[in-house]
């Protein structure tokens, strides 16, 4: 979870170069008409149902423009918040206020539409034991964000990135030749304690990756008839994950053929944002003072 040994360490770097992006030397608008500090307030206000995730990073981003800036709530990410909620109030100099908005927004209506979209999704595996991954297709800068928000959402991490697991896919197997190859090679670099998955697109392939003695097998972009057979092949042998044209309506029927895993891009490259604002920006002191 994103608390704040994480922030410090994992993602301060990132929220910077966002801020870096939005003001490559100055914010000219909020210098212009804000010369001076003072201390103000801003409500925080949801504009369409879903789940809240990201609150740290809001946050964070503020306190990276402004050492006292603080959020005063009683929601936590994870919570389901309705239209027209006010979420929080957030404190500090207005012009950390007006200079940090649109970077907090952004990373806080993106890590909520996730969350949301997953949620839903999540909701056709309710009660079996098929659990919902995400991808590596994240948004470049954007993983440890989003990746948080898919389990803040009720969905599980896949691989964080190629030096967190073993993936051989279509065109790793032709680079070595064969499964059977692929496999061995792996087997013989990695770890013993490094689990090894094999991406397969027939029976065929199931077959060789079994005898290769894949750990997990992916069925990649297989029909529900095809991913069944493969299911009761494999008879518990190894893991099975299906990937590949995984859709909100077929993910109840995924279910019902058995496999252990069902992972979708969908969560991060396809989850609208929700719609959130920052409203209601006054100050709270009647004097403004000069740094």
């Amino acid at each position: 979870m994103l608390n704040g040994v994480t922030m410090k360490i994992n993602v301060d770097d990132y929220i910077l170069n966002a801020l870096r992006e939005d003001i490559t030397s100055e914010d000219v608008t909020t210098n212009a008409i804000m010369p001076c500090k003072c201390q103000g307030k801003a409500e925080l206000i949801c504009k369409q149902d879903g789940i809240i995730a990201g609150l740290s990073v809001f946050l964070r981003t503020f306190e990276l423009l402004d050492d006292t800036a603080r959020f005063e709530t009683e929601v936590k990410d994870g919570d389901f918040v309705t239209k027209g909620q006010v979420l929080g109030v957030i404190y500090g100099d207005i012009r950390a206020l007006l200079s940090g908005e649109r970077t907090a927004l952004n990373y806080l209506q993106r890590m909520s539409g996730i969350a949301s979209f997953t949620y839903e999704l999540s909701k056709e595996l309710k009660d079996c034991k098929t659990k919902l991954l995400d991808t590596r297709k994240t948004t470049p800068n954007m993983r440890p964000f989003e990746k948080y928000a898919v389990k803040i959402g009720g969905g599980y991490n896949h691989r964080y990135n190629l030096s967190d697991g073993i993936l051989i896919k279509d065109n790793h197997i032709g680079a070595a030749g064969s499964i059977t190859k692929a496999v061995a090679l792996a087997k013989e670099y990695a770890p013993f304690v490094r689990k090894v998955e094999v991406e397969t697109e027939s029976l065929e392939q199931v077959q060789e990756a079994l005898d290769a003695g894949a750990d997990i097998i992916m069925l990649d972009n297989m029909d529900n008839k095809t991913m069944k057979q493969a299911v009761e092949l494999i008879a518990g042998r190894a893991l099975t994950e299906c990937s590949g044209n995984v859709t909100k309506e077929r993910l109840h029927e995924i279910s019902e053929l058995g496999v252990d895993y069902v992972s979708s891009g969908a969560l991060t490259h396809s989850a609208p944002i929700m719609d959130i604002s920052l409203k209601n920006l006054v100050p709270i002191e009647s004097k403004v003072s000069v740094e």
